[in-house]
């Protein structure tokens, strides 16, 4: 029987007996839900949707209610059961790719991440300016890019000093590009000859940029493959919303096929890769079966799961399910739990919070945790240093006298080939899931274009900023209409604080009233 998801009191009621309950702490109506299967859309481009909608079956659109994220369908949806498919054109899906002469084009969106020193601070306010990380009201979205500003240059050295401790820079790129290639080479091994492009969000190679290398090459059909297993409004969201903008002012891209593969959290090579992974650090104690299992996952403000209808909590929750389940199947049945790591800011975030459940498991008598970084694939500055360092020591702190930690996923074989199979069975031209990928779980979050993606998950979309590649100071046209700004805004501050206080060198001036 396994052990149950161990409690915190960040989050819930727990025990003060050292057993752990086994009833899962965590409850959301969609856990163990089995929904239907859905059939994506034959994939077309945005203007065809205009008009060829009676041709097109609608997208099952999800709605995740704010107290239990409970799915409901929203349009008509579409059941499969088990041997040939049908599409609302009666077209029959075969059991393997349709591969034609239209060039292939993956790509893969990632975050992105300073490569040196020097580009903290520009990736920093990218980050900072996406309106999906830092939410505005609509009143104050002038402030967007001087708040980022600001941010960027108080953080900047602190983020300095955490990169400098893992080598001067983020690997991610690297990383990223590796896995691009034995994406591309698994693709071909599996015929079929697409070539894989890497897009991030804050850095380069920008998506953007490769956009354009992928209208040089031709590419007609184009699968869109986030690497993130779980979808969010503000990682897989934000890239989309992106590609949309971009998407629409481009007449060939408005014109080629595409597909978004949102999430693959429940993807058997997925959970096999990770439970492998598991299980090879667990034998390093000298007591794995006393190993508490600790699933750390960056966590999202928590508006954007209760008032926006982010997936992201329902998601993550299922996949550490699968997980333990897979690792059930191995007698692996060790305590875990799951919390949420690098919060930003006064609002409040998904919890448990890591660091305070760590702190909550030493109370409790812990002494072995081994640390999965659930929602990365690649190494980069939150396992590296926030977890390897900042937890690490936090855990040692608090009682906890062995440690260890997963590695990321990275180029593991298995993950690869399944991210391969994923590409193939959700080319634009199938009309719909292959047939043999319909046993597994379906994700929360359908196949479908960016368009409809976007339509169900970000109804309130603004225009992005574009992005910064180095700071501008001094009489630039860039520099100094933001100097301009934040000068005008210094400027309003002082005089709210002169009419407010009765105090000040306008006063002492003469131009406002002195009050006695």
């Amino acid at each position: 029987m396994r052990s149950g998801r161990i409690q915190s009191s960040a989050s819930c009621s727990a025990s003060s007996s050292s057993t752990f309950p086994h009833p899962p702490c965590l409850t959301s109506a969609s856990r163990h839900c089995k929904f239907p299967r859905l059939l994506s859309p034959p994939a077309v481009s945005l203007s065809q949707r205009v008009s060829r909608n009676c041709l097109v079956p609608e997208m099952t659109q999800l709605s995740f209610s704010k107290q239990a994220n409970t799915i409901t369908n929203k349009k008509h949806l579409f059941q499969a059961g088990v041997g040939a498919l049908e599409t609302s054109n009666t077209q029959a899906v075969s059991t393997g790719p349709l591969i034609g002469e239209e060039k292939i084009g993956v790509l893969l969106l990632n975050l992105g991440g300073p490569e040196t020193l020097d580009d903290v601070q520009p990736f920093l306010f990218n980050l900072f300016a996406d309106p999906d990380i830092i939410r505005l009201p609509r009143l104050f979205r002038f402030l967007q890019r001087p708040l980022a500003k600001f941010i960027s240059v108080l953080r900047a050295p602190k983020s300095k000093e955490g990169y400098a401790s893992i080598g001067g820079g983020s690997p991610l790129r690297r990383i990223t590009d590796a896995q691009a290639e034995e994406l591309r080479k698994s693709l071909w091994e599996k015929n079929v000859p697409a070539k894989v492009y890497v897009g991030m969000r804050y850095w380069h190679p920008f998506t953007e940029e490769a956009i354009e290398q992928i209208k040089k090459d031709g590419i007609a059909e184009l699968v869109v493959l986030p690497l993130y297993p779980q979808f969010s409004i503000s990682t897989s969201g934000s890239s989309l919303r992106l590609l949309e903008s971009i998407f629409r002012d481009d007449e060939y891209l408005v014109n080629m096929q595409h597909t978004v593969i949102p999430s693959w959290y429940q993807r058997e090579g997925y959970i096999k890769s990770m439970a492998n992974l598991i299980e090879k650090e667990l034998q390093k104690f000298d007591h794995p079966e006393k190993v508490v299992i600790f699933f750390s996952a960056h966590g999202v403000p928590l508006a954007y799961v209760e008032e926006a209808g982010d997936p992201y909590k329902a998601e993550m929750e299922e996949c550490v399910d699968l997980i333990m389940e897979e690792l059930e199947k191995r007698k692996i049945t060790n305590a875990y739990t799951l919390a949420y790591q690098s919060r930003v800011g006064p609002v409040e975030w998904l919890k448990p919070y890591t660091d305070e459940t760590i702190i909550d498991l030493g109370r409790k008598g812990v002494k072995s945790l081994l640390a999965v970084p659930i929602s990365f694939v690649s190494e980069h500055i939150e396992t590296l240093e926030e977890i390897d360092v900042e937890y690490k020591e936090l855990a040692l702190e608090s009682g906890i006298q062995n440690w260890g930690r997963v590695p990321a996923l990275g180029c593991e074989p298995m993950f690869i080939s399944d991210l391969a199979d994923a590409v193939i069975e959700s080319l634009p031209y199938v009309g719909a899931m292959a047939v043999s990928n319909l046993e597994a779980r379906q994700s929360l979050v359908p196949l479908g274009s960016v368009e409809e993606l976007l339509a169900t998950y970000d109804s309130q979309r603004r225009e992005l900023p574009p992005p910064v590649t180095f700071w501008e100071w001094g009489w630039t046209k860039s520099a100094e209409t933001w100097n301009g700004r934040a000068a005008m805004l210094a400027v309003l501050v002082l005089l709210l604080l002169e009419v407010t206080t009765g105090e000040g060198f306008l006063h002492q001036w003469g131009v406002l009233p002195l009050f006695r």
